[in-house]
């Protein structure tokens, strides 16, 4: 692969320059599939270990950084790679989304309303992110969850190259990493306190990204054994809500809030900073 993977002029010159990196996906995933998922009980919680977990495990271990058996410029081609990965997917969620707005218009109140709770998420992890030295990354990586529609939308705003687009795809790989292991331990967590009741724990494991929501219900479901049926009704069908209010959410709310509040800490961060010179100067 001796050109940019924009300089293609067939896409069957595309497939023969990157068919090493088809041919590693391919078997990538056979073994990550192979594997399984993988449950560990940690006290009274369950940690799974999915297969996307070990693809990207393995994906790391042969890029350019460890054994180097992909090439920087092959990674550059897979990144771009990733949309289309995905465009199934979310063709599939959005013809699930429309054959199932009436369970929107059906669901109580609290079913309903409880997508809205992932606007929080930017609003604490944004001036977090932007102390630890990233710029407009934070916008695409603390506008959601992050998840296949999460990053579609945020490519669709921003472009594929763009830095918010890199910002989200980062977070996406370390979601799909860690994402479940942290919702497992988490969701344990909670049950202990006694605070929230089985069936309000298993609707809030419902967050709209699968692997979540199956990680937090598993360690529930260990946690209250007698009432895992209603635990993993009320996880799949606050999931299945907010899969689909949250793609709205994202675009209409999330993201535009995100920038604005993006700008706004700019400015404060920018302020403090002609303080303290003032100071040092004085």
């Amino acid at each position: 692969m001796k050109q940019s993977v924009d300089d293609y002029s067939s896409l069957w010159q595309r497939i023969k320059s990157e068919k090493k990196i088809y041919l590693i996906s391919l078997v990538l995933v056979l073994i990550a599939d192979g594997i399984g998922e993988v449950t560990l009980k940690i006290g009274n919680g369950v940690i799974i270990f999915f297969p996307v977990f070990y693809a990207i495990i393995l994906g790391i271990m042969l890029g350019p950084q460890v054994l180097k058996l992909i090439r920087p410029v092959e990674t550059t081609a897979a990144g771009k790679l990733v949309l289309v990965g995905i465009c199934p997917f979310i063709v599939k969620l959005g013809i699930t989304a429309g054959a199932n707005l009436h369970l929107i218009l059906n669901a109580g109140p609290a079913l309903l309303l409880h997508g809205f709770g992932s606007l929080l998420g930017p609003i604490l992890a944004l001036p977090i992110a932007m102390l630890l030295g990233l710029h407009r990354e934070t916008i695409g990586a603390c506008s959601s969850l992050n998840r296949e529609y999460h990053l579609a939308v945020i490519n669709n705003a921003y472009g594929a190259e763009s830095a918010e687009s890199n910002g989200s795809l980062a977070l996406y790989i370390v979601g799909g990493m860690i994402g479940a292991i942290y919702f497992g331990i988490m969701a344990s967590l909670i049950a202990t306190t006694g605070w929230f009741t089985p069936q309000a724990l298993g609707m809030a494991s419902g967050v709209g990204a699968g692997i979540f929501m199956a990680s937090a219900s598993a360690s529930l479901a260990n946690a209250f054994p007698a009432h895992a049926a209603v635990i993993t009704t009320m996880a799949s069908a606050s999931n299945t809500i907010a899969g689909i209010t949250g793609i709205y959410i994202t675009m209409w709310l999330a993201l535009p809030l995100t920038e604005k509040y993006y700008d706004l800490l700019c400015k404060i961060f920018r302020l403090q900073t002609q303080r303290h010179l003032k100071l040092n100067r004085g």
